[in-house]
């Protein structure tokens, strides 16, 4: 695969990507997505796939619109096993979306630094939720989380970076990732399942 050749060229990284290849796919229902990853936030992800199927369940099973969201009581939504303040988030996203009448393939055609910005404007989503929507909804492929704890772990043992402060940490990063664009994405990919693996 193309993105494959790329990453290859960091030798330290080529041996993360004789495993798997992995895809990155646009998912319909952004807003459904995005309230997904506030569910799972805190949570391992086996209990959130718990909450979140409880929270279909409240529409038969089937993903709601942003309406039907917000028709929902708190204690309705309370009742699933969400704390006060995500039954706000989700509440939250459900009419950001409504109020900008905002659709997939208008946040599909954006730039990432643009869907960031109109994103996090939402009271309970941050940069580190929208990368998430990027790389796993919106077929983003040069997303590169350098907030995200796995991918921390990841590039500290397998490039040995020392580093005092996490400003320097995220410095020395972004450095290195700067040679995997534009598939910084599929690399945050390959070094979970590295991380997962038991690399770590």
């Amino acid at each position: 695969m193309e993105y494959q050749e790329h990453l290859r060229k960091d030798k330290k990284f080529a041996p993360l990507l004789e495993d798997a290849n992995h895809s990155i796919k646009k998912r319909k229902n952004t807003p459904i997505r995005l309230m997904a990853s506030i569910i799972s936030q805190q949570l391992s992800t086996k209990v959130a796939a718990i909450i979140f199927s409880r929270f279909l369940d409240l529409f038969d099973g089937k993903e709601p619109s942003c309406a039907q969201v917000l028709e929902c009581t708190n204690d309705e939504l309370r009742s699933i096993g969400l704390s006060q303040s995500k039954v706000n988030y989700i509440q939250n996203v459900a009419q950001f979306f409504l109020e900008h009448d905002l659709t997939d393939k208008q946040l599909y055609a954006m730039e990432p630094d643009a869907i960031i910005e109109m994103l996090t404007q939402i009271k309970g989503v941050g940069k580190w939720t929208v990368q998430m929507l990027m790389l796993f909804s919106l077929g983003q492929k040069d997303v590169f989380a350098v907030d995200d704890l796995g991918i921390q772990q990841a590039m500290i043992r397998l490039y040995k970076i020392k580093y005092e402060t996490k400003k320097e940490l995220h410095a020395k990063m972004l450095t290195i990732s700067s040679k995997w664009t534009p598939y910084r994405s599929y690399a945050c990919l390959h070094l979970w399942q590295w991380k997962d693996q038991g690399a770590i």
